[in-house]
């Protein structure tokens, strides 16, 4: 009997990013802004970063961060546009990925009535 040992697969989450920014369809959005969340889940290979315990094993959460950041800064109509940006961003920079799911969530959109946030998701 043979034991087949697979990757040690993981998932990578970034969960309530916050950021101020100015993305929506109305004008007036985009010159007053408003708080955007953002959610990243990234299917990975952990297993060398598992067994060596060394940063550069491992997928950088700074360095998702950062980019996610530089993203939100850059102002859209649609908030489908700002999470295609973001997964573009994560598989053109880090290679064999599996999964990356994409969540931008803005507070109160301004739609005639109370809502708590309009939120995209978005898979690749």
């Amino acid at each position: 009997m043979v034991a087949i040992i697979g990757k040690v697969m993981g998932l990578i989450e970034l969960e309530g990013m916050e950021f101020y920014a100015y993305h929506g369809y109305f004008k007036s959005e985009r010159i007053v802004g408003n708080r955007f969340e953002v959610n990243v889940s990234i299917e990975t290979d952990c297993e060398t970063a598992a067994q060596s315990d060394h940063l550069s094993d491992a997928l950088n959460y700074e360095a998702i961060y950062r980019l996610v950041k530089e993203e939100m800064h850059q102002p859209s109509h649609l908030l489908e546009h700002v999470a295609g940006r973001i997964l573009n961003r994560i598989h053109g920079t880090y290679r064999g990925l599996g999964k990356v799911t994409v969540k931008i969530s803005k507070a109160r959109p301004p739609m005639g009535g109370h809502i708590k946030a309009v939120s995209v998701t978005m898979v690749r």
